[in-house]
């Protein structure tokens, strides 16, 4: 069981895990032991989810959610497989709690009868500079 926040938790059979060898650090160990891991969870069809939680998610993740709504987490960092599953575990953990908070509503506003005033004294004094840049006229 994976907790994510109080409302959210992922059982462990909604993960799926698979291992393959790993490119980058680890000497001729590299060559022996699978110790890159994908993780893939299903977030289309996950009970823990709600809707809207799940459409932030998909929004967050780009390319990394398949067109039938598989979260794709690769992981390959360490030299080890279990530090690279504790990675892709918390990657995981983090990217839900990214989508699990709603956006806030944004109330739209006026501007104040002060600041239009400011604004308009502002462009007729601008006005007034530019104007005196122009050509002199003889008297």
């Amino acid at each position: 069981m994976i907790s994510v926040n109080d409302n959210i938790i992922i059982s462990d059979d909604e993960l799926e895990e698979r291992f393959t060898r790993s490119s980058g650090p680890g000497g001729q160990n590299v060559n022996k032991v699978e110790t890159a891991v994908q993780l893939r969870f299903d977030a289309r069809h996950s009970p823990a989810l709600t809707n809207a939680v799940y459409l932030r998610l998909k929004a967050l993740a780009g390319n990394r959610l398949t067109q039938e709504g598989i979260l794709v987490i690769n992981a390959d960092q360490y030299r080890s497989q279990e530090r690279n599953r504790k990675d892709a575990q918390d990657r995981l953990i983090e990217l839900i709690k990214k989508a699990a908070v709603a956006p806030k509503h944004r109330r739209a506003t006026k501007p104040t009868k002060g600041s239009k005033q400011r604004r308009l004294e502002g462009k007729k004094k601008r006005g007034v500079t530019k104007k005196g840049r122009g050509r002199v006229m003889p008297e």
